[in-house]
């Protein structure tokens, strides 16, 4: 099993930045492979970033790339979200995911941990 804990969540004012973290525990952080998804009012959670086992490849949903960054420390067990240029579609609900065989997989179902989530809040 693999627990996940997201924070840094907030309120935001449109073109502001947000850095989000995800500590993980209970198996060997490097082994899995790292995501964030987000799930807004009234709409199904969607992919959002992901990141390979040992960092050196990522892949972002088109809606956030150029804006949004994913990166894991593997000594600190933790990824993070760096959000630049946020927007008010950017308000959301943000997951952190573990455990896709691949990092490109953006299918919910092929994600095996989650955490409880952190929101997110952009005020235009």
């Amino acid at each position: 099993q693999v627990q996940l804990v997201e924070s840094g969540g907030g309120l935001v004012q449109a073109g502001g930045s947000l850095r989000l973290s995800c500590a993980a525990s209970g198996r060997t952080f490097s082994d899995y492979t790292m995501g964030w998804f987000r799930q807004a009012p009234g709409k199904e959670r969607e992919f959002v970033a992901s990141i390979s086992r040992g960092g050196g490849s990522t892949y972002y949903a088109d809606s956030v790339k150029g804006r949004f960054t994913i990166s894991r420390d593997n000594a600190k067990n933790t990824v993070y979200l760096r959000m630049n240029r946020l927007k008010p579609e950017d308000t959301a609900v943000y997951y952190c995911a573990s455990g896709s065989p691949i990092h490109v997989i953006v299918a919910q179902a092929a994600w095996a941990y989650w955490g409880q989530g952190t929101q997110v809040t952009v005020s235009s």
